[in-house]
């Protein structure tokens, strides 16, 4: 099994969004998009500055905590490696496993969380389409 891209970004963009929860208590940003916007309207931004789709990350957290009950200990390597911001080594030594094990459990919790958002995306449409 191999990892799926969109869900790595999707975990990337969940982190920092985390992070930002962590500063300033909801996940949103802490000043007007307007001050966001780039002066020179080129080059590279600060990652503190970079776009995160709230609602995305909204659902990513669910997601995410959709393992703790059944699958904890993928919760538990996605914590450490994109919220932590641990290595595969790092993670590995504190979870007791091996690197490879790691690994397994990345791409492991990378399909779980798609099958996850395709179903609640399904369960959306079906909704919609009673309406």
């Amino acid at each position: 099994m191999a990892r799926i891209e969109w869900v790595k970004q999707r975990l990337f963009n969940w982190a920092l969004w985390k992070e930002r929860e962590g500063r300033n208590g909801l996940g949103f940003y802490s000043q007007s998009a307007f001050l966001r916007i780039a002066v020179d309207c080129g080059g590279e931004r600060n990652a503190l500055f970079s776009t995160v789709d709230e609602i995305e990350a909204m659902k990513t957290d669910e997601a995410v905590h959709s393992l703790l009950g059944p699958k904890p200990h993928l919760a538990r390597t996605i914590e450490l490696i994109y919220l932590k911001g641990e290595s595969i080594r790092r993670t590995a030594e504190t979870m007791c496993k091996a690197e490879s094990t790691i690994k397994a459990n990345l791409d492991h919790a990378d399909h779980a969380i798609a099958a996850y958002l395709r179903e609640k995306e399904e369960v959306r449409e079906r909704a919609a389409a009673t309406k």
